[in-house]
């Protein structure tokens, strides 16, 4: 059995000013995005120059961070929110989805491809591989504060957490940041360095993305306000599937595409 290290939450503290090791990791997630954006582009194997990268990425970050809080309002605590609308607003108290900020990202990126006359799939294909470094990132920083923790466990590393009771538990978060952030990038990155079909990559993304994610879910302990849903799946796994579903339809689309 483990003992979660239990850091503290804030990495620096300049007078009034706290800087957390969450809001770090969002940091490291946009600049591993931007520098192997860079190193494609560098490569010839973008769609997109260096000046236009730059708008790129800052629609992507608004995409994140608009899409991943409506997300979790809409598809976490529709209830709470509608009674308590100005906490919407307030994003350091937490509350971030991905699912919404994948969606968010989505329509960003087709708002730039638009904007920019460039075919939108072949954007999201660009974007794909940047992505799952930077989810590796957001995982770590569950880690580092001591959330999102998993279900109970006997296993060796079983981790008991603050605040979790003083049973063993998955540390799930380090289960999501090898699957949906190392060994998804490293399925992209292979992936995507040949030329591949139109949307090919965008496909292998929501796959992999969502199979992982819905493995990984077995051992993450479920919201507390929602706990588990219909078939003993989370609301992660309920929004996973319609990616994996997805991924395949595109996937099948693509390959007739060739």
């Amino acid at each position: 059995m483990l003992i979660h290290p239990n850091f503290d939450p804030i990495a620096i503290s300049l007078g009034p000013i706290a800087v957390r090791w969450y809001g770090l990791m969002y940091l490291a997630a946009f600049a591993s995005g931007w520098w192997l954006g860079r190193r494609r582009i560098a490569q010839g194997l973008a769609p997109v120059s260096r000046e236009q990268f730059d708008d790129l990425l800052f629609a992507a970050v608004l995409g994140i961070i608009l899409g991943g809080r409506l997300g979790y309002v809409l598809f976490y605590k529709p209830g709470y929110y509608l009674s308590h609308p100005l906490e919407v607003l307030y994003i350091w108290q937490g509350g971030m989805a991905f699912h919404g900020g994948f969606l968010g990202v989505l329509v960003a990126m087709a708002w730039f491809a638009r904007r920019n006359r460039l075919d939108w799939w072949r954007i999201m294909d660009f974007v794909a591989p940047l992505v799952p470094l930077g989810l590796a990132a957001g995982r770590l920083g569950n880690f580092i504060n001591g959330e999102l923790w998993g279900r109970t466990t006997d296993l060796a590393w079983g981790m008991v957490f603050r605040g979790a009771g003083a049973e063993p538990r998955h540390p799930s978060q380090l289960y999501q940041f090898a699957l949906e952030g190392l060994a998804l990038f490293a399925l992209l990155w292979w992936f995507s360095s040949k030329p591949r079909p139109r949307a090919q990559v965008s496909a292998v993304f929501l796959l992999g993305y969502g199979a992982f994610r819905f493995l990984a879910e077995f051992a993450r302990e479920p919201d507390s306000f929602l706990g588990l849903l219909a078939l003993g799946f989370s609301m992660g796994q309920w929004l996973s599937l319609p990616m994996i579903a997805a991924g395949a339809a595109l996937f099948a689309w693509s390959a007739k595409q060739r």
